[in-house]
């Protein structure tokens, strides 16, 4: 009989282990060097009287098995909030053994209770198998819609227009 994970919401002290679960992503993706992240950013933007993101973390007899990383998002078009889901990722040695499901339920009882109908994510194109998990467990891919996204200096240049009299 395998061990369930506990479940519980993160603290300020969990930022480096969010960090290395972070980094876990990049390497299985094989792009380590996206990941510019630091713990302190985590630590910074995270915790304190507004934090920008939740985090809940697995646990299987008290070492680390996976974390859920979401923050809270709002429908438009369905005229409710929901959340979406940054970052999903279970060590491979816990693959296998619900840690990503029970993160999964465990953040929609979390969403829900603030009032929360829905779950967002995107899926990197070249994971196969995290899209075919989420299909497995009721998340369906929305073709109608491609993610678009702006950073850096794009990002300067665009928060800068405003300054330029646009």
């Amino acid at each position: 009989m395998q061990d369930l994970p506990a479940i519980r919401k993160a603290t300020v002290e969990d930022a480096d282990q969010l960090l290395s679960a972070i980094r876990i992503i990049g390497d299985h993706l094989g792009t380590p060097e996206r990941i510019t992240a630091s713990a302190e950013d985590l630590r910074r933007h995270g915790f304190g009287p507004s934090p920008a993101f939740t985090a809940l973390i697995a646990e299987i007899t008290g070492e680390f098995a996976g974390m859920c990383l979401f923050f809270r998002s709002f429908s438009t078009w369905r005229g409710q909030p929901g959340a979406y889901i940054q970052d999903l990722v279970v060590p491979e040695k816990f693959r296998g053994r619900g840690v990503a499901e029970a993160l999964l339920h465990r953040t929609a009882r979390h969403v829900r209770a603030e009032g929360g109908a829905y779950l967002r994510l995107s899926v990197d194109a070249a994971n196969a198998g995290a899209q075919r998990f989420y299909e497995r467990i009721g998340m369906v891919l929305q073709p109608q819609e491609r993610i678009h996204a702006i950073y850096g200096e794009a990002f300067d240049l665009l928060a800068g227009l405003e300054e330029s009299g646009v």
